[in-house]
């Protein structure tokens, strides 16, 4: 197959950050895991990227344990694991190549901080060629708080949409894309 699921950033990092108890999407995993059974179902690559920083001393620094799937995730021996250092997942990685070497030209997305590296991966990979879901009911963030304005979890995630769509990427729920599985299987 020419697809990919690429999840980022669901790990034990952000669950210990006292963010967490404003996230919009807390079940992210449930969502996730149906992606991951779609995604294996049809045979395509499955890449679970985690975001680290070595060194920092806080959540994201790998000597510290967090920098791992969330543990209701089914990560499988032969799905892909990738360690970024940067918001995107190509950047500071060999993603890339590992998605040409598997001949991947499609790519569904999802994971944690909506607006940040989900959608930041979402850019690139389209620039790079990629035709890319972004599926936004499998995605997580929280409210953002800059100059005194309070942006809503609902209200970053609805931006997001809108400046994707039909640029970047097609916008998605988990539902649409298990109809869509169901109606290519007749």
């Amino acid at each position: 197959m020419t697809r990919a699921l690429i999840v980022i950033d669901v790990q034990e990092s952000f669950r210990a950050r006292p963010e967490w108890a404003g996230i919009n999407n807390p079940r992210i995993t449930d969502q996730v895991n149906r992606l991951l059974r779609l995604a294996r179902d049809a045979g395509d690559t499955v890449v679970w990227v985690l975001h680290s920083e070595p060194g920092s001393g806080d959540v994201f620094d790998p000597a510290l344990g967090q920098v791992r799937l969330m543990a209701e995730l089914e990560p499988d021996d032969g799905d892909l694991l990738i360690h970024k250092t940067s918001h995107n997942a190509f950047t500071t990685t060999n993603l890339q190549q590992e998605l040409t070497l598997r001949g991947v030209s499609e790519l569904t997305v999802c994971g944690i901080r909506t607006e940040q590296c989900v959608e930041t991966t979402t850019r690139v990979g389209s620039d790079l060629g990629y035709t890319v879901t972004f599926v936004t009911d499998a995605t997580a963030t929280d409210a953002i708080t800059r100059d005194g304005v309070t942006l809503s979890a609902e209200e970053i995630t609805r931006r997001t949409e809108f400046v994707l769509a039909d640029r970047f990427a097609t916008i998605a729920t988990v539902d649409e894309l298990e109809r869509r599985a169901a109606e290519e299987a007749r």
